[in-house]
């Protein structure tokens, strides 16, 4: 149940944050610029919280649907305003200052963008070491020159000290289907050899682009010897115990903890033999996997962990710390990097280079909130900085009702000496809340595949 609650909780405070983060841009700037602000709501309906405060009696609001958030500023347009206060109407304001409150916005998400990054970077990112696991000689990467067990220290001069590391830098040139050189070390000697992306095949999405290239991390051999027993499981029902050796399972050998892992998943609710060494003796021990439902469909668990040498641990972890200075050039490079990414992505889904399938909606974006929150500060911070970068380049889109729609039309202003028309407006505004409900309704069909197919 807690599971179950957590998923909407956390969808709720990373989206919050990064609507205050948006909103406090506009309003900041509006106040900065002498502008009247009336309101500043996080979340639309109705208002479950509300507080006036200051010499204007500004409202600040928290509504009930929080899935977007507005600064409501002095308007002749939207109604009466008194002759005293026109000097502070938003619509009495010169070009410069209006681009300015409306630009603030989407440079704010890049900003706080940059602070994540940066705390991220001070706090340490503790990761998998990049080890590459075992290659299919069919593989694009075993084709390149890679072998298993040779560690990634670079893509295309990039630094990549986790795993994690790794795959953020190959993403952008596996979806544009570019040739990447990698660097890595084989016995203490390094090596670059070049990955030919170009001949991929088909579309490729962000998901699944490590099992395209044939590139995984590398998993140790874990003897499957069980350590804790969970009260009430599978595994505690049928008598298994701390220590337990599972030598085979309805008579076929059991390798190592991955092949007994995967024999349980495929039999949920089906009895099997476990073939056990306890002490000196080898008993034959009936399980049933209890039946659990994933996001791959129900698998089957027995609620045993196994155990671990820690050497093994010490060997595969790590952790990526920067100084506060190094951190903070890091930071600008990563926000920069992930901000032209995601413009160049968007700009390739139009032309069809780039499959649509990669665009995101909300039960994704709170599935990840969830898991980068349990992962640790980190990760939930770097979590925090793609969306909030996703989230100022999209209200950057020359999209009319956006932020980068209302600049394109004070672009037009600017040249042609007079503001567009209110009619022109309007048309304009049903254009683009028609394009925003067909990105929404994309982004929602995309979850439910991605939930429906276990991807």
């Amino acid at each position: 149940m807690l599971d179950f609650l957590l998923t909407p909780l956390m969808f709720v405070v990373a989206i919050s944050v990064l609507i205050a983060v948006h909103e406090f841009g506009h309003f900041w700037v509006a106040r900065r610029m002498g502008v009247k602000v009336l309101r500043y709501s996080i979340g639309f309906g109705k208002p479950l919280w509300v507080r006036r405060s200051g010499v204007d009696q500004t409202e600040y609001v928290i509504a009930a649907i929080p899935l977007g958030g507005y600064v409501k500023m002095l308007d002749e347009r939207e109604g009466e305003v008194a002759p005293e206060e026109l000097p502070r109407a938003f619509n009495r304001q010169p070009l410069a200052k209006r681009a300015a409150i409306v630009a603030a916005g989407p440079i704010f998400n890049l900003l706080f963008a940059v602070l994540a990054y940066w705390l991220m970077f001070i706090s340490g990112m503790p990761g998998v070491r990049p080890l590459i696991g075992e290659l299919e000689p069919s593989s694009l990467a075993y084709q390149a020159g890679l072998r298993a067990e040779q560690e990634v220290l670079a893509v295309d001069g990039q630094a990549t000290p986790t795993w994690g590391a790794v795959l953020d830098s190959l993403l952008p040139y596996t979806l544009r289907k570019e040739a990447v050189t990698i660097t890595v070390s084989d016995g203490g000697t390094e090596y670059d050899f070049r990955l030919p992306l170009e001949q991929l095949q088909g579309e490729v999405d962000a998901a699944t682009f490590t099992k395209v290239i044939g590139l995984q991390p590398f998993r140790p051999r874990i003897a499957p010897v069980l350590d804790e027993i969970t009260a009430g499981s599978a595994a505690a029902a049928a008598g298994l115990r701390t220590g337990d050796e599972i030598l085979a399972i309805d008579g076929v050998a059991v390798e190592d903890w991955e092949r007994f892992v995967l024999k349980v998943r495929d039999h949920a609710d089906t009895t099997l033999m476990f073939s056990v060494r306890r002490g000196g003796e080898v008993l034959e021990i009936p399980v049933r996997p209890a039946a659990h439902k994933t996001a791959a469909g129900v698998v089957g668990r027995i609620g045993a962990s196994v155990r671990v040498d820690e050497h093994l641990n010490e060997r595969l972890r790590t952790e990526w710390r920067l100084g506060p200075l190094a951190a903070a050039g890091a930071a600008l490079e990563k926000t920069w990097s992930m901000s032209t990414l995601t413009l160049r992505m968007l700009g390739e889904m139009v032309v069809g280079k780039v499959s649509m399938e990669n665009i995101s909606g909300p039960i994704t974006i709170a599935v990840y909130a969830k898991s980068s929150a349990l992962a640790g500060l980190a990760q939930f911070l770097g979590f925090l900085a793609i969306v909030s970068i996703s989230l100022g380049v999209l209200n950057l889109l020359p999209v009319p009702i956006l932020d980068g729609g209302h600049l394109l039309f004070y672009a037009i202003e600017m040249i042609k000496g007079s503001p567009v028309s209110e009619r022109t407006e309007a048309v304009a505004a049903r254009i683009g809340i028609m394009l925003i409900l067909m990105l929404m309704s994309l982004a929602l069909y995309n979850d439910l595949a991605r939930l429906m197919g276990g991807e």
